[in-house]
């Protein structure tokens, strides 16, 4: 099968979203598939071997400047008439894969659209509430142009359909248990970790570091811990230097940027993994985490309880208490036999879920799509023929 992604970020970034993407890249090569990935900024020129079509970008000023916003180019048609996709999949369709989810109608082709992040929430956290409805409205109009709208995890499938968006099912939760795993662990890393103290108690953070992830809410639960806990915040983002000023003169530690084996070091290091974000749509940072064999202490809130089953893999807390999640922190902390429980339950929970399954489901979508497409296809109507150009079928073969 030959598909065409669109996304609205790719590496060198690293998130939940581009973590989700390059690992069903890599499965979509081994099972034989064809992808061309448009991306925004400035992305490698291959990946898993698959073109990436660089697509110019602005950066999302003030409020988001790691965000590239990409812009429709030539170049995206002359690649799409070349590669001739028998599908199309909009990856979080909101700028650059909104005009995928365009280009898709306007050539006459199948289209599979991802909900991976919830976009009016995050506006309402960057101060941007007078965009929020519209976002909304935007978004829902651009997932029902989908034949299949795919969430990662079943909050988010029933926040979709909440929303009014049709055809919505599950895209499986996976983790890659063999790159995060229990001894990974380093003492050398925990020693960064905790500034030089190793023996202290290590609570680690992993991710973006930006306003939506409710992590002030740490800063006055470090207050309330004994001195021998200690705080790393593995990552960057546009809320660093303001975290930075609010945790000056605590027991926390800035690493900026991990990935590799060092990632793996840094999350098996720690002894509780602390995750305050109520946005999230999954919580791919918490399955590593878990898979390390750390447990996870997470806000009931967004598709986070999707991830992390309470009292399993960790337990969970009221969205924006800091007395719970102090409470739960200190109660992990205090109960060896406990967190040994969730350390193991976490593992065996995210051992069951690996990429080639979730990648098999991806696949499926796009062949639901494919069929949903053509068994109730329509010629092209005099809009199509006059502004588009729609392209000749092409069938793939689903045996």
């Amino acid at each position: 099968m030959r598909i065409a992604v669109f996304t609205e970020v790719f590496l060198p970034k690293v998130d939940g979203v581009v973590t989700r993407l390059v690992r069903s890249l890599e499965q979509l090569q081994a099972m034989g598939h064809e992808v061309v990935v448009f991306a925004p900024g400035h992305p490698p020129e291959s990946f898993a071997g698959f073109e990436v079509i660089r697509v110019r970008a602005v950066p999302f000023r003030p409020w988001y400047p790691e965000l590239s916003v990409g812009l429709p180019t030539p170049e995206i048609a002359r690649v799409m008439e070349r590669f001739h996709p028998h599908v199309v999949h909009a990856v979080n369709p909101i700028w650059l894969a909104a005009y995928g989810t365009l280009s898709a109608r306007r050539r006459d082709l199948p289209l599979v659209a991802s909900f991976h992040t919830d976009v009016p929430s995050y506006t309402e956290r960057l101060g941007l509430e007078w965009i929020t409805d519209t976002t909304s409205r935007w978004i829902t109009w651009m997932h029902n142009f989908a034949q299949v709208n795919l969430c990662t995890s079943q909050q988010m499938v029933q926040r979709a359909r909440g929303s009014g968006i049709r055809n919505v099912q599950l895209w499986p939760k996976a983790v890659d248990t063999e790159a995060y795993r229990p001894d990974r662990a380093d003492r050398a890393m925990r020693e960064r970790l905790t500034a030089g103290n190793p023996d202290d108690r290590l609570l680690v953070y992993v991710g973006r570091l930006s306003k939506e992830k409710d992590l002030d809410l740490l800063r006055p639960m470090m207050d309330r811990l004994p001195a021998n806990v200690r705080l790393a915040f593995v990552g960057s983002g546009p809320h660093r230097d303001e975290l930075e000023r609010l945790f000056a003169g605590t027991r926390t530690v800035f690493t900026g940027y991990m990935g590799g084996e060092e990632l793996s070091a840094a999350y098996a290091s720690a002894d509780l993994f602390v995750f305050p974000s109520t946005t999230e749509t999954l919580g791919l940072v918490a399955l590593e985490s878990m898979a390390s064999g750390v447990p996870v202490i997470g806000a009931r809130a967004g598709g986070l309880p999707f991830a992390v089953s309470d009292g399993v893999g960790g337990l969970l807390h009221e969205p924006g208490s800091v007395d719970d999640i102090t409470a739960k922190v200190t109660r992990v902390l205090e109960d060896a036999e406990l967190r040994e429980r969730l350390s193991a339950g976490g593992r065996r929970e995210t051992e069951k879920q690996g990429w080639r399954a979730a990648t098999e489901s991806l696949v499926g979508g796009y062949e639901e799509a494919v069929e949903r497409y053509w068994s109730d296809h329509r010629p092209p109507g005099w809009r199509m023929a006059l502004f588009g150009r729609p392209m000749k079928p092409a069938l793939p073969s689903l045996s």
